[in-house]
């Protein structure tokens, strides 16, 4: 009972983070009506800037948030802005030429990481890297809990922004659609630039809290974006809630199928969960339920 109890607040405490991923991965599916194959490669860029401010200028990797989330979101809205945009506003091009333009962007940053910092494994330790609470013999991982808790602020912060901002509502208009927007007076174009900024910035604050629990590469962003994919087909293509599921299922999946089955092949398992949703539920677990 114990390992069961342990697997599940590991596994619900993990995909607080992964449903900051797979919010931003929706966000922007959601208005740029593409799929961001270069995810998880901006998700890299803020692990390395608060790997950075922890190494060379001492900055706790939690408080370096400050940095690495405004530094992603202003490199979000440039490569939107200049690379982006230019694809979506010209209607004579499919789309799939603006999801290559993001493996482009991916395969840069990821070679940009790999010249800078090498292919070196790189990691943070703190005070609180190895420390947990122990509740009747269920270990709370501290850095997780407190990455879970920031995850629930961002969560309501988007919501928020979402549903009770002026903001919020062109950014759903302009999701729902583009041309009608448009005509009411929303600048498709800067709320498609500030989406992408605004998703970007939300897995940059993602991949700060992941810093203290996982290893640093430039080949980890690839694996995230992977991860944001399944989230988002899990949870069901534009749905915030959805996303939120997608992102607790999977890490129940990683974390029960590691605990009781081989850790070895953690990532598999929320592949196959992957697999079967889209098999028996291609409208994601969000049909279920009809959210």
């Amino acid at each position: 009972m114990e390992m069961f109890l342990q697997s599940l607040i590991s596994g619900l405490l993990v995909g607080g983070l992964y449903a900051i991923i797979g919010l931003g991965m929706s966000l922007i599916m959601g208005v740029l009506k593409i799929i961001n194959l270069a995810h998880g490669q901006l998700m890299m860029v803020a692990m390395y800037v608060s790997w950075s401010a922890w190494n060379y200028l001492g900055i706790d990797p939690y408080l370096s948030v400050v940095l690495s989330v405004p530094f992603t979101f202003y490199l979000a809205k440039f490569l939107s802005k200049y690379l982006l945009n230019p694809l979506i506003e010209k209607d004579s091009i499919l789309p799939e030429n603006q999801v290559l333009m993001t493996v482009g962007i991916g395969m840069v940053l990821v070679e940009l990481a790999r010249f800078l910092f090498t292919s070196d494994y790189r990691s943070v330790q703190t005070s609180y890297t190895g420390q947990a609470w122990d509740l009747g013999g269920v270990s709370i991982s501290i850095p997780l809990l407190i990455a879970f808790i920031v995850s629930l602020l961002l969560t309501a912060g988007l919501f928020y922004l979402l549903m009770k901002t002026d903001l919020g509502r062109s950014i759903r208009a302009t999701a729902q659609d583009r041309l009608a927007a448009s005509l009411m007076g929303v600048s498709a174009e800067k709320i498609t630039v500030l989406t992408y900024g605004i998703g970007s910035a939300l897995i940059a604050a993602a991949g700060t809290f992941f810093l203290p629990i996982f290893y640093l590469y430039p080949d980890v962003g690839p694996e995230f974006t992977a991860k944001a994919f399944v989230i988002t087909i899990l949870g069901g293509l534009g749905s915030t809630v959805g996303a939120i599921t997608g992102g607790i299922v999977l890490a129940l999946a990683e974390t029960f199928g590691a605990t009781y089955l081989s850790s070895g092949y953690r990532d598999a398992y929320g592949l196959i969960i992957f697999l079967l949703v889209l098999v028996f539920l291609p409208g994601g677990l969000k049909s279920l339920t009809k959210v």
